[in-house]
């Protein structure tokens, strides 16, 4: 069944007014079966998150609004319920803070895998932003707001943005979370290990449906470009061997 299917079945199981209820709503849903509810509760801060956000630069453009439908794929038979949620995410008078918080308690961190499938849901976000051609310096005020919710530093925070948006001249070895004294043999296993954590499987596994895996495909770009950076610099730097008659 797809996340949109299980979406679906969650919303029509709703009496609610208001979207701050829908979100609570998904702590009981699904009782005992855990996959499904982390699955619908990661689909669910996306649309209550997003609709948050395309109001942070002060101006909601067509971009921002269908980004959610094109970028994870939703069919036209479900954009219906999507945006009855998006819709009431978006008209709620409750404040996004409000919306970390009940995120946040939706993954406490009582599942070792908790704290990365909440950087997940920035990275959506991250996606969302973009989707007009630039993260907007609201925007961008908006998700380091959420990520403090969330529980993180402004250094784990920062490391996300980089996925999203590099400045001039940034450090490619901030990507990968790596230091540029290691030797190679050693950034290359960390490269190798991020790779392997950010594969489209791991995500799939601690909760993030299937529809979402863009969000992998993305993160694993940015690494493999951090990483032609270094390796790059290190042919470069390496000194060549004397040839002998």
């Amino acid at each position: 069944m797809s996340i949109w299917s299980d979406l679906s079945e969650y919303i029509t199981s709703l009496v609610a007014g208001t979207y701050t209820s829908v979100v609570e709503g998904v702590r009981t849903f699904v009782s005992g079966d855990e996959e499904t509810r982390r699955r619908v509760a990661f689909s669910v801060a996306i649309i209550a998150l997003s609709a948050k956000m395309a109001k942070a630069d002060g101006i909601v453009t067509p971009d921002e609004v269908s980004a959610f439908q094109e970028f994870f794929h939703v069919p036209e038979e479900e954009l219906t319920n999507v945006s009855r949620l998006y819709n009431l995410a978006k008209q709620d008078v409750a404040g996004f803070d409000t919306y970390a918080r009940q995120v946040k308690r939706l993954f406490p961190g009582d599942d070792p895998s908790d704290d990365d499938i909440l950087k997940d849901v920035l990275d959506a976000l991250f996606h969302i932003a973009k989707a007009d051609g630039v993260v907007h310096e609201n925007e961008a005020l908006f998700l380091e707001e959420i990520a403090i919710l969330f529980g993180f530093s402004e250094q784990e925070f920062a490391r996300i943005q980089l996925r999203h948006v590099t400045p001039e001249g940034e450090n490619p070895y901030a990507v990968l979370e790596a230091d540029p004294t290691w030797p190679f043999d050693k950034l290359k296993r960390h490269y190798r290990q991020r790779v392997l954590d950010s594969h489209p499987d791991r995500l799939i596994a601690r909760g993030v449906p299937a529809e979402f895996v863009s969000i992998a495909n993305d993160r694993l770009a940015s690494l493999n470009a951090a990483w032609d950076i270094i390796e790059a610099s290190h042919r470069q730097t390496k000194p060549s061997r004397a040839v002998t008659s």
